[in-house]
């Protein structure tokens, strides 16, 4: 008995295998090139908190901070909010005498 069964050919498979593929190698660049964007942005995002409570003390205490890790003493911030990135290696700078955050000086 033959059965009429309806498959996919070999010749199918590799063409469906190659258009993923060129998708694939088309799309994993373009993300991977937004990702120094997005922690740039992450990073400016993080000194506008941080700028945030610079004020919020200056306006509690009548001076700026003498350092970030005032604020951190004070649970203005977090410990980890005194740095960009995951890593912990990229400290926020202070200007003490203005009370302005600055992003990490390897921008």
């Amino acid at each position: 008995m033959i059965s009429n069964q309806k498959a996919f050919t070999l010749i199918e498979m590799l063409i469906v295998l190659l258009i993923i593929s060129v998708l694939i190698i088309l799309i994993v660049p373009n993300l991977s090139g937004k990702t120094k964007d997005v922690n740039t942005k992450g990073c400016d995002a993080l000194v506008a908190v941080v700028q945030a409570q610079v004020e919020s003390y200056a306006l509690d205490n009548g001076v700026f901070p003498h350092s970030l890790q005032s604020l951190v003493t004070e649970e203005y911030i977090t410990e980890k909010q005194l740095y960009c990135g995951n890593k912990g290696d990229r400290p926020l700078r202070y200007d003490a005498e203005k009370g302005r955050v600055l992003p990490p000086s390897d921008r």
